[in-house]
Parts: C-alpha cells; structure tokens; sequence
C-alpha cells in the first residue's frame, strides 16, 4: 500500500494507461479523481473499480486544454477528499499526418491537448500542492516520441519533447517545496487509441517486430507510476523512467552482419 491515505487526479482516466494508473494507484492505497473528455461509462467503469480496491473516486468531466476547467478539477478533487498529494497528466489526443498534409486544426488540437493540457495540469497541482505545505508527486506521460523523430506526427512528437522539458523545469522550480516532478515513457502499449491508427492484425503482427515481441499492457506503466509516486522513489525527480520494452535500443539492426 505504498500510496495509502493519498489523494489522486489522473488525467484521461477513462481508458488506457490513464486507466491503467488510477488502478494500480487504487490498488496501492490512494483515492482517486478521474478525469475524462468524451467515455462517461468507461468512466464510472473505473470509478467502480476503484470504489471496489477500497479507495473513493469521484468522476470529473473536462478538455485538459481548457486552463479554467483543469483549475476546476484540481479544487474539486481537494473538496472531494481533503487534498491532492498526487498529480498524473496521461491525457491525450493525437493525428497522425505527414507536415505537408495536415488537417492544421488537428494539428493544433494535438498540441493544446499533449502540450498545454499537460502544463495546465502540472501548474494547477503544483499551486494546491505548494498551498497545503506538505509536498506532493508529480507524474508526466510522455513517450519515446520526446526523442525519435517519427515520420507523420510531427504535432504529437513536438508536445511530448515539450513536456519533458516542461516536467525538468519544473522539478527544479518545485524542489523547494518537496515536490516531485518525474516523466514516463511507455512504448508502444496495447490501448484503445492504438486502434484509431492500427487494426488488430495491424497490431499483432506489428509487435512481432518489437525487441520484447509484444506490446505493453496499460498495467505495467501503472505499476511504474505507483512506484515513481511513492515514497520509495523520495530521491527521485526530473527523472525519466522508460518502460518500453527496448524500442529505443537500436533494434532494427542485424547483429549477424555486424550492422552498427
């Protein structure tokens, strides 16, 4: 129970590796707000879940790129459980197009969403946080799209490069505090989103190609975060964890002919 008596809001909640988290921070003692934009009973679905491991939950609605109504959620989950000790900025929306073809209104919205949604969350939590006077811990989900510079999303490679440096500064500007700011990158994970650019044999046979041969599962990022939120991970900040089943390493090359 390594986050027992800690109370959480977790962007994009309803789905996925948001999902994912606020089930594993369940399972490890915490209470947990779940936001979400637009899958009211996948919602309630994690709401009861949570309700069932012994945490409370409350249900919040909301854009993350809409600043006013993240400051709103921040303030209902303190007036639903006492405080907010614990912060997860997971929500996302993402279009995959070459630069020169982009729809520039999805282009944009993948920004505000990735880029100022995750800011938006960050500053609102740190405010709360800095308020109550008895530190806190911060998780951003970025991704490996930080780093390589994957062909037809530009916008989306372009937020999760932001929000690492976001996330670093802010853990230097925050560390007077005691709180603690730390970045996730999940690989290629096996979630609904996947499904808006992949069919299922899409996806099969794509995590053949994988260093680890599979795709990771919303669980397994979960259990990281649950760690990098705890007090075990009390000399941890601006750092990145990466749990991505080696897709960074260079895995396209041919050990057997000796390819750099």
């Amino acid at each position: 129970m390594r986050l027992k008596g800690k109370n959480a809001l977790v962007t994009g909640a309803s789905r996925g590796i948001g999902r994912g988290c606020a089930l594993e921070m369940a399972r490890a003692g915490a209470n947990v707000a779940i936001n979400y934009y637009s899958h009211p009973d996948e919602a309630e679905e994690v709401a009861k879940e949570v309700r069932s491991l012994g945490g409370k939950a409350i249900i919040l609605q909301g854009d993350v790129s809409n600043r006013v109504r993240v400051e709103e959620m921040v303030d209902e989950t303190v007036k639903a459980f006492g405080s907010i000790d614990l912060f997860v900025s997971n929500a996302v929306y993402s279009d995959r197009q070459l630069m020169i073809e982009a729809d520039l209104a999805g282009f944009e919205r993948t920004i505000n969403v990735g880029m100022w949604g995750a800011f938006y969350g960050l500053r609102a939590a740190a405010i709360q946080m800095v308020k109550q006077k008895s530190g806190g811990s911060i998780a951003i989900i970025s991704s490996p799209h930080a780093i390589l510079a994957i062909p037809s999303s530009m916008a989306y490679n372009m937020a999760k490069a932001a929000i690492d440096h976001m996330a670093r500064t802010a853990a230097i500007e925050l560390a007077e505090h005691k709180i603690r700011v730390n970045i996730v990158h999940p690989g290629w994970i096996d979630t609904p989103g996947e499904r808006k650019f992949f069919t299922e044999e899409q996806l099969v046979e794509g995590a053949k190609t994988l260093p680890w041969k599979r795709l990771g599962r919303p669980e397994e990022i979960g259990k990281g975060v649950v760690y990098m939120l705890s007090d075990d991970a009390d000399y941890m900040t601006g750092s990145t964890l990466a749990i991505e089943g080696g897709v960074g390493l260079p895995w396209w090359s041919n050990r057997d002919e000796g390819a750099m």
